[in-house]
């Protein structure tokens, strides 16, 4: 459709040179000598083109009036010469550029396209934030089961806040995608999320790809280079797997999280960053805690908001909304005909364990998709992977002999040992690993003689 320009000029042989020169250009265009006349047509137009100094309400109330009936049009202003002060004026109040009479129609046109084109960047920016937002938006977050809902009311809470955020889940659960919920519902959405993997970076290599480098830090470093902290100012970051960071790393992310304080490999001047930190972790941090891998300040720096994303097989209500949503997406993604799933089909997907969780499934309706005959996957057609898994541990034999009770087989070992030691308890002790007091002790309980023998002191 054509881009419609409204040309509001009081001066008929201009509107009228400008309106020709216009549809000679492609655009359709409405005319007005005034801005009473042109109010009516401002809802439909893409751009105003007005002058400044008009009869009756002048061009700078005119403009006032047309942005507030349709915010989305770009707007030019015209104006005589010695009058630019009225044209800033009009630019604070939202116009995007301003045209000094006379003016060359060539300029005209230069001018319209340039701001036809800031105006179409700026609609693609609102629709990829648009579409950012209904991604993230927390329905996108799959799940009706009462951990998910909870999942999402906490999301919802923490989200507006400046907490840092630890989310703790096997693998594949959904944590990248929570982080990023996080972040899409939160005052910093329209500044960088910086996805830090701490398993994909080497040890050497992390301190320098966390918090950069000055020029001539280590052999190749031609020039200085911000680290991640740095390019996720005002933003957010998230640290996936947080439990493989090594110690003496973990000793700088500390400070960044108090003092908002870090400084470059190979500088001493100390820089400030202002972002929101939201950490992963599919390992138990605090069997770390007490194996002495991580650090206990770090640890409850990052605890300030526990978020617990269980297992699928946790969850198997969700699995059918899932599985739905994965294929509507992958259909429209892909371009697959594959329309819905047959109930057969959904209690198979219900009822594996996915240890691999919702990557897993994805991965699995994907897979199905792409080898399946018709457009509704049937049960046949569902291809989960089979991978070998490691063979559940052989049944220990029992501690106690059968038939025997713990207190049973303490006896006969008790009567053993006297047996050995011919009837001296302080040697049958020794066998036995016990005090001579203690041996005393289970002999009385069991009725024998505690008296002492000749052989006892020996």
């Amino acid at each position: 459709m054509p881009t419609r320009i409204l040309i509001v000029e009081d001066e008929d042989k201009l509107r009228r040179v400008i309106g020709l020169h216009l549809e000679s250009a492609g655009f359709d265009v409405d005319a007005a000598p005034s801005a009473e006349q042109a109010l009516p047509h401002v809802v439909s137009a893409d751009l105003v083109l007005t002058d400044l100094k008009l009869p009756g309400m002048d061009g700078l109330a005119f403009l006032k009036e047309a942005l507030a009936r349709n915010p989305n049009a770009g707007a030019i202003v015209m104006t005589a010469h010695g009058s630019v002060e009225a044209a800033v004026e009009a630019m604070k109040e939202g116009a995007a550029d301003f045209l000094q009479k006379p003016f060359a129609l060539d300029h005209l046109t230069t001018v319209i396209d340039k701001v036809l084109s800031i105006q179409s960047l700026r609609a693609e920016n609102q629709r990829l934030r648009d579409e950012l937002d209904q991604r993230y938006q927390f329905d996108s977050l799959i799940g009706r089961s009462a951990a998910m809902r909870e999942i999402f009311q906490t999301v919802s809470r923490v989200a507006p806040t400046k907490a840092t955020v630890l989310l703790a889940g096997e693998s594949g659960v959904g944590k990248d995608m929570i982080a990023r919920a996080i972040h899409q519902h939160s005052p910093r959405k329209n500044f960088p999320f910086v996805k830090i993997n701490c398993t994909a970076l080497p040890e050497n290599l992390m301190e320098s790809e966390l918090f950069g480098y000055d020029k001539g830090a280590f052999t190749g470093a031609n020039v200085s280079k911000p680290g991640r902290f740095e390019q996720a100012d005002k933003g957010t970051v998230f640290l996936d797997e947080i439990g493989d960071v090594p110690t003496n790393i973990q000793v700088k992310l500390l400070r960044v999280l108090q003092e908002k304080e870090f400084e470059r490999l190979g500088s001493n001047a100390t820089r400030t960053v202002d972002v929101r930190v939201v950490a992963a972790t599919n390992a138990d941090l605090r069997a770390a805690l007490e194996q002495g891998r991580f650090r206990e300040d770090l640890y409850y720096r990052l605890n300030v908001v526990p978020i617990n994303v269980p297992p699928l097989r946790e969850r198997r209500e969700d699995i059918p909304f899932l599985a739905i949503h994965f294929v509507q997406k992958i259909a429209k993604d892909a371009g697959l005909p594959v329309e819905g799933i047959s109930a057969p089909a959904m209690d198979r997907l219900v009822e594996y364990d996915w240890p691999g969780n919702v990557r897993e499934l994805e991965n699995t309706i994907e897979r199905s998709m792409v080898l399946a005959a018709g457009n509704t996957l049937q049960a046949a057609d569902i291809r989960i992977e089979n991978v070998k898994r490691p063979a559940p541990a052989a049944p220990q034999s029992p501690i106690l002999p059968e038939g025997f009770t713990l207190e049973q087989w303490e006896q006969t070992m008790i009567r053993e040992a006297m047996r050995r030691a011919n009837g001296n308890k302080s040697q049958a002790a020794r066998l036995l690993g016990l005090t001579r007091n203690a041996l005393r002790y289970r002999l009385s309980q069991m009725g024998i003689d505690n008296g002492k023998d000749g052989e006892e002191e020996a």
